[in-house]
């Protein structure tokens, strides 16, 4: 790609060169929308543009000493509604819906001083750890546009791993932000629930499973951004503290001591790749190397009963999206893809019993792995199992997909067992992730790992509820140790 400022700077930087009169907010505003037209034939990242609105946005700027001058990104196009402009769910049933509200996170952004640009590919509905939908196409890894970017964030994974931008939204329900920030070398933090804003109308995301963030390159920008959007919503489900200090200044204070756990066991028992251990163990290494304290230790969960609480509660939220939209079977059916019929087909016959089952397992969980950071300062694994899959990899056999068109056929015992058998493959990419989001924890996905086939593959840290700093502490420690490995490196 042609060296631009967005590939050369991060958004911090670009903040001050455009309060020093070096940079203009309209002529970087043209620069992305300039990259995106002539890359995007490649990675299929972005679905849309407003250049007129961004240029707009940015000539009219009102610069109030934002932590952000007017920096232009990329909304994703899932969970992040921008009024006016196309709210899809990348799903061809709402392919003409346009959002009629800016939803509190992007004001927030926009109160950060960001300007969205345009928004980027999402798989239906944000259910897969792949960016695929029947609407908008297969995005394409920036390193190898043979595999995958990851999901549900691929788009925005993409864009940013490419360096056509530092910062681009996403959201995180099961690793979607993540799980594309480890295919696809990027940074991808998850704040603790309850960290950023929610609302109106969605306040819980999956029951507080997902978060509303961002895909970045840069740590500082990674701290300037959550300190920029952290929150107290009273108003919201879910609330947690604000730091005492702010995340940027006190990104450089790692503490000296720390205890941190280690694990590339599968919480599911599925096979874990060798370049997922490596990923790991170079980790472990370097951090004992400077003198930190690495335990072997496994999160005390059930995983696979993890798994099936969570694919319980995609079910019954799915059926509830759909009750919500009043629509006839026959078009639903005729309109999404089979995961998400069958998902929504499943959650109409989850009782009021099994669901809050579902979530008092969940508060189980939030319990004992409280308890297990206690012990732990940190917990150590590979954010993804294996390195991105290539595009024409299936991911779903041709039988589960016949099954999954056809599962009014099967009994509500059969039809989660089916939903379980459908995702198990994928499920195999990416089994770390998903504890995260059931607990609440902050975690973060850090690019330090290249394969020998030249793809990347990153490590993730968990810490306890709100200790976001200790994440990117940590990965502000490995960026300044050279211990990153970016696409432009």
């Amino acid at each position: 790609m042609t060296e631009t400022h967005l590939s050369s700077y991060s958004a911090t930087e670009l903040s001050e060169l455009i309060r020093q009169g070096k940079l203009d907010r309209v002529a970087l505003v043209q620069e992305l929308i300039d990259t995106v037209e002539q890359n995007n034939p490649k990675l299929n990242a972005v679905t849309t543009l407003w250049g007129d609105r961004a240029k707009k946005m940015a000539s009219q700027f009102n610069d109030t000493g934002q932590p952000f001058a007017g920096v232009p990104i990329l909304l994703k196009g899932l969970g992040q509604s921008f009024k006016g402009e196309p709210d899809t769910g990348s799903s061809m049933l709402l392919k003409d819906y346009k959002a009629n509200i800016t939803n509190n996170f992007v004001q927030a952004f926009l109160k950060a001083g960001l300007i969205p640009v345009g928004e980027t590919n999402a798989p239906e509905f944000g259910f897969k750890n792949v960016t695929d939908s029947r609407l908008y196409g297969d995005a394409h890894n920036p390193w190898n546009t043979d595999y995958q970017p990851g999901g549900s964030s691929g788009g925005s994974a993409a864009a940013v791993g490419a360096d056509w931008l530092p910062i681009a939204g996403g959201n995180d329900g099961g690793g979607s932000i993540r799980i594309p920030s480890s295919f696809s070398g990027t940074i991808g933090l998850k704040p603790t629930r309850g960290r950023v804003p929610t609302g109106p109308g969605e306040w819980r995301g999956w029951q507080g499973a997902s978060i509303n963030f961002a895909i970045t390159r840069d740590m500082n920008d990674t701290a300037r951004l959550l300190d920029a959007i952290s929150t107290v919503q009273m108003a919201a489900p879910f609330q947690v503290p604000l730091p005492a200090a702010s995340f940027t200044e006190t990104l450089n204070s790692l503490p000296k001591t720390l205890t941190i756990a280690y694990s590339t066991e599968s919480p599911v028992g599925t096979p874990v790749s060798d370049e997922a251990k490596q990923a790991v163990m170079d980790a472990v290494q370097f951090l004992t190397d400077e003198g930190y304290d690495l335990i072997p230790a496994d999160a005390p969960i059930d995983g696979v009963g993890l798994m099936k609480s969570y694919y319980l509660m995609n079910a019954g939220e799915t059926a509830t999206m759909f009750a919500n939209m009043h629509l006839k079977d026959d078009v639903i059916k005729e309109n999404v893809e089979p995961l998400t019929w069958a998902l929504g087909y499943a959650g109409r016959a989850v009782t009021a019993v099994q669901y809050s089952q579902a979530l008092t397992f969940w508060d189980n969980i939030v319990s004992d792995m409280d308890a297990f950071q206690q012990e732990f300062d940190l917990y150590l694994t590979p954010t993804t199992a294996h390195q991105a899959p290539r595009i024409d990899q299936p991911l779903v056999s041709a039988e589960n997909l016949t099954k999954m068109k056809h599962i009014e056929e099967l009994n509500p015992e059969e039809q989660m067992q089916l939903i379980w058998d459908q995702w198990l493959p994928a499920l195999t990419l990416s089994p770390f992730t998903q504890l995260a989001n059931i607990s609440g924890q902050p975690a973060i996905s850090l690019p330090t790992y290249v394969g020998e086939n030249g793809l990347p593959l990153g490590i993730q840290f968990m810490a306890r509820k709100g200790r976001e700093d200790l994440l990117l502490q940590m990965g502000k420690f490995f960026e300044d140790n050279q211990q990153f490995h970016l696409l432009k490196d």
